[in-house]
């Protein structure tokens, strides 16, 4: 069987069916409005905000959809807002859905503004981490407009440079000397965001997903299990924009040595962000070296039945259309619209 958090089974919860007509829900992601199918530029993001609206119309919702982050500049009418909007095309955009929600007084899945954007920031999750003694490797951050000195950088034979608050690996790159990674973080701050750079960890990505069920529950644990670790994936194969030759499997996660060490360590880092309503949590294992290291967290992470939270609540008996509505129910319940 998966290993799951011992302390809490999950299952699917229920709102309420005079709710379902009562709160006005405002669906807001960039492709709501897409037709289905793959989108040239986003590639199957276009796929994904499609399923989730699908989903959501299926549970029979007093449902509204919009595309484009205006729809809240004035007040809509709407009494509860499902944000999958997270990348407006600026630094540190993650925040301006939820900030918009709270200045109108409008509940909404996800998290505070101050807990989204402390999760988007690489380096300042990476401090929580360090912070509640899970095992981070060293890291540097460079903030645009801030020295870029090698001092700071960690010692490694290869670095991985990507923006701070990259997402689908945006902007990834690696070099193997210091010239190549001052050259890296430039083109970075180029773009206007602030860089984060880290030694290369050989191992395999461990996938701790993570819903809210009167706290962070954690679904089945998945593992990525590739033919070529050395690799990194780049953000148009990770969106299907251009061919993936590598051979690759996205499997459920119960090492009996190190589930249970790994789920012990990211419930750590999870409850140092409640509340939220769903997230990833990565960890890169290194079982040659017997090491186990965060790498970061995805707070209103994608939720896709191809990705990993909708892999993972399959695995635990959800169907797509369940898991929105867990945690929609739960956030409702959360923000006192509804008793469950």
């Amino acid at each position: 069987m998966p290993y799951t958090d011992p302390s809490r089974a999950v299952a699917p919860l229920q709102i309420p069916d005079e709710a379902r007509k009562r709160i006005r829900v405002l669906f807001l992601a960039k492709h709501a409005l897409w037709g289905g199918g793959q989108h040239p530029e986003d590639g199957n993001h276009a796929i994904y905000h499609h399923e989730v609206r699908s989903s959501l119309e299926s549970l029979n919702l007093n449902l509204q959809i919009a595309d484009k982050v205006r729809a809240l500049y004035e007040k809509p009418e709407a009494d509860f807002v499902f944000p999958l909007l997270n990348r407006i095309g600026f630094m540190n955009s993650e925040m301006m859905i939820p900030l918009l929600c709270n200045m109108h007084g409008i509940p909404y899945v996800g998290g505070s503004p101050i807990i989204r954007g402390l999760g988007d920031d690489k380096d300042l999750s990476k401090l929580v981490a360090q912070n509640a003694d899970v095992p981070t490797a060293p890291w540097a951050c460079y903030r645009r407009g801030a020295p870029v000195q090698e001092p700071d950088c960690p010692k490694a034979e290869r670095w991985v440079i990507k923006p701070n608050a990259s997402s689908a690996s945006w902007g990834i790159s690696d070099a193997y000397n210091w010239p190549d990674v001052a050259n890296a973080v430039a083109d970075i701050h180029a773009q206007g965001h602030d860089a984060i750079v880290e030694p290369y960890l050989d191992g395999y990505d461990v996938q701790v997903p993570f819903i809210s069920v009167g706290g962070p529950a954690m679904l089945p644990m998945l593992i990525y299990e590739r033919e070529d670790t050395s690799r990194l994936w780049t953000y148009y194969e990770k969106r299907d924009l251009v061919p993936n030759t590598e051979k690759s499997t996205l499997k459920v996660f119960d090492d009996p040595e190190w589930a249970p060490k790994v789920a012990e360590l990211a419930n750590r880092v999870a409850r140092r962000f409640e509340p939220f309503d769903f997230g990833r949590l990565e960890f890169r294992l290194d079982r040659n070296a017997g090491e186990i290291n965060f790498i970061e967290i995805n707070l209103n992470c994608n939720l896709w039945s191809e990705k990993v939270i909708g892999k993972a609540a399959s695995y635990a008996g959800f169907t797509h259309p369940q898991l929105m509505e867990t945690i929609l129910a739960d956030s409702m319940r959360r923000n006192g619209l509804i008793s469950l």
